[in-house]
């Protein structure tokens, strides 16, 4: 579907335009423009479709295949601006590119439907000049917060002023704020690209100006910010982000983390005198309504969000980043699978606007990308100031085993306490939650499971719940075998995080340790909070999974110890080794970030493999160059492409005769191989039974214009699905 410039559509009796609605339809559907009314290409209407009525956007000029009879009239017509042409030519591609549907995709794009609606009047709270006589802290916060944000709502300031919103309503009742009616309130005082200019090594400044540069050019372009750990790569972006504002348009900054904003809002904080718009799964309904419209109308100069930020309809937008650009949560798993990486780096190309991606271990797609020119690679080789890279060394675990029933080598049992002795920080990684992986039953070997998923249940001791992690299951903890009955036979196999805390607490007793799993720090707050307890060496030790590798700066952190360095290069997953120097390299990466010298202690009972040599000979780009060459010798990408076809169903059989009849109707290209199909390797989710076809293609044969002729020529009942993931990075 090829997207239509932004055009005025004549009013009149006969006038007909076409509208997108976002839900899983084929195309767009035709509506009458009632009489009086004037439409443009993008606007934001209400359109009967059948018993219901939706809201959608105009598309373009009416397809003239339906007679005029049948054709309903637009119900009515939003007072926002319209979407821009920009936009609906990402949607068009993001559907064309993912082989799904446009209206799927425009759901993204219209996520917060009450946003279409002028908000409603609320109560909003202004300092009237007067002050009790018996000032709390709370309440000086509260006048504080209002000194700058003002009119607020009493959330808002809460929010602001760390306090409840009792304390606002109590100042309120007292006759110390005057309570307004409003619709907007201040919120977040707007960013000052001026308000502090922090000095910026050699390097950090070659590359800020480059970055500036491509601002000043108003052009696209790639750049790869390709910096080790600690070398500044937030602050020279950071300029980038002023020179964008100074030109009044605005940024769109992606974070793969919800914990990772925590540290990074303090930061823009500090540089800019204001926090950005958040944008997450996590915002009230109000506040992303209020966001959403912001953003529509040209007053949100900057957002700073997940990926589904990339579907906000910018107006004017100047400059995206992509922050720990290799992140696999950028990819999208459930339906549009898109990678946010990948939209945003197309966004760019559509708006004309600069792109910055930015790691410490570039994807092999970006480094691949870097290396034959298509990006331009800027490089921040060492850390900032005085600061050094930690030494990393690897324990063997053949050769220094630790004490039967523990997890940690004698190695890394001795560096805590002398880490913790000496009033420094440890962090401890191991990307497992909970207290164990596995529950089996030493009298008949039955292990617990999950009913609607092919994994085993997760022991969780301190909630005393066994959870699966895939489906969201949970049960209560169990001491009896469920299947022989046997009375206390079910052993904990293997450690997760609860169980390495439980180790650590018999090595250092006195030591204050905190976990880090998206169990223990479920919102932005909770984050902010353990963040700030790390800062002010309020924890001695904190262990934790992958949430803890990336983005955070702790300066009195030395230690970091990697439970199990092996965990993620099992398999035949075509990304493990790229996936697990990654993740390792990241958390090894938070040692060391200041004067003090750090120590990294990878436990590993394959301390020949390359990933490890890599990581303790610090020669990332000899591994890289390595992956690339074997990659390129078995035809993977990034020199090919992939898709994955699902098929799954309630019903095994089902899904088994949908994927044998794919199968059987493959293709006959010469350019195309498809593998499979065959069971996916978490056979079971969320009660649906799955299996998996691979496709492989050339990078430049039109893999997706095959993959829609051969879906259309196969039917199966509704009660099987088959979805596309073009470009898969998970195999599961």
């Amino acid at each position: 579907m090829d997207t239509v410039a932004a055009s005025t559509l004549k009013d009149g009796p006969n006038e007909v335009v076409s509208v997108l609605l976002p839900v899983p339809l084929s195309g767009t559907y035709d509506y009458r423009v009632p009489d009086g009314m004037s439409l443009e290409v993008g606007q934001y209407v209400r359109v009967p479709l059948g018993s219901r009525s939706l809201s959608g956007v105009v598309w373009g000029p009416g397809s003239g295949n339906v007679p005029g009879n049948k054709i309903k009239p637009v119900i009515r017509l939003f007072a926002l601006p319209p979407m821009t042409p920009e936009l609906r030519h990402l949607i068009d591609w993001v559907a064309r590119y993912y082989v799904t549907s446009p209206g799927t995709v425009l759901r993204m794009a219209m996520s917060v439907p009450s946003a279409l609606d002028p908000p409603k009047p609320r109560k909003l709270y202004i300092d009237n000049g007067s002050r009790p006589k018996r000032l709390t802290p709370q309440r000086a916060r509260v006048f504080s917060a209002l000194a700058d944000h003002s009119p607020s709502s009493a959330g808002d300031l809460a929010r602001l002023a760390s306090v409840g919103p009792e304390v606002v309503r109590g100042l309120a009742r007292a006759g110390y704020l005057i309570v307004a009616a409003g619709t907007r309130t201040a919120g977040e005082s707007a960013p000052n690209p001026d308000h502090s200019h922090p000095r910026l090594s050699r390097l950090q400044r070659v590359a800020a100006e480059e970055l500036c540069s491509l601002i000043d050019e108003e052009r696209f372009a790639v750049d790869l910010l390709d910096g080790v750990t600690g070398a500044g790569k937030t602050e020279v972006y950071f300029e980038a982000i002023a020179a964008t504002l100074r030109a009044g348009r605005q940024v769109l900054v992606l974070l793969p983390e919800i914990a990772l904003s925590a540290q990074w809002l303090g930061r823009f904080e500090a540089r800019f005198g204001a926090r950005p718009i958040a944008w997450h799964s996590e915002l009230s309904a109000a506040r992303r309504r209020d966001s959403w419209r912001a953003v529509s109308f040209g007053e949100a100069p900057l957002v700073v969000g997940a990926r589904s930020a990339l579907f906000l309809p910018f107006s004017k937008l100047g400059l995206i980043v992509v922050d720990e650009e290799h992140d696999a949560s950028y990819k999208q798993e459930e339906g549009v699978c898109y990678n946010a990486r990948d939209v945003a780096v197309m966004r760019g190309r559509i708006t004309e606007t600069p792109v910055v991606l930015v790691s410490a271990t570039p994807s092999l797609e970006s480094h691949h990308n870097a290396n034959s020119g298509r990006y331009r690679r800027l490089s921040l080789p060492s850390r900032y100031g005085q600061a050094q890279l930690p030494d990393i060394e690897a324990v063997d675990m053949r050769r220094q085993p630790p004490v039967r029933g523990r997890w940690l080598s004698p190695v890394l049992d001795a560096a805590i306490r002398e880490t913790v002795g000496a009033g420094n920080q440890v962090m401890l990684f191991l990307n497992r939650r909970g207290y164990a992986p596995l529950t089996l039953c030493r009298s008949c070997g039955f292990r617990l499971h999950c009913p609607n998923c092919t994994a085993w249940l997760v022991e969780h001791r301190l909630s005393k719940k066994m959870c699966c992690h895939h489906c969201g299951y949970v049960a209560q903890l169990l001491y009896n075998c469920p299947k022989c009955g046997s009375e206390a036979s079910l052993v904990a196999c293997g450690p997760g995080v609860e169980r390495i805390a439980e180790e650590v607490g018999k090595v250092v007793p006195r030591a204050r340790l905190r976990t880090m799993t998206s169990d223990t720090i479920g919102s932005v707050s909770n984050a902010e909070l353990l963040v700030s307890d790390m800062l002010a060496n309020r924890i001695d030790v904190l262990i934790g999974t992958q949430m803890i590798t990336k983005g955070h700066h702790f300066p009195d952190l030395t230690l970091v110890g990697v439970v199990d360095a092996d965990l993620g290069l099992a398999g035949g997953d075509l990304r493990a080794s790229e996936r697990s120097v990654q993740l390792l390299s990241q958390v090894a990466g938070r040692a060391g970030r200041a004067e003090r010298p750090g120590r990294v202690l990878l436990q590993s009972y394959m301390i020949e493999h390359p990933v490890i040599r890599a990581l303790v000979g610090g020669d990332r780009d000899r591994f890289f160059a390595a992956e690339l060459r074997a990659r390129e010798a078995a035809q993977m990408p990034p020199f090919t492409r992939l898709a994955a076809l699902i098929v799954s169903s309630h019903t095994k059989q089902l899904a088994a005769d949908v994927a044998a009849d794919l199968a059987r109707t493959a293709p006959k290209d010469g350019n195309v191989k498809v593998f499979g199909p065959a069971p996916a390797p978490v056979a079971q989710l969320r009660g649906r039974f799955r299996f998996r076809l691979l496709v492989k293609s050339p990078r430049r044969h039109n893999l997706q214009a095959v993959l829609l002729s051969w879906l259309a020529s196969v039917s199966w009942p509704r009660a099987a699905t088959v979805r596309v993931d073009m470009d898969p990075y998970s195999f599961m």
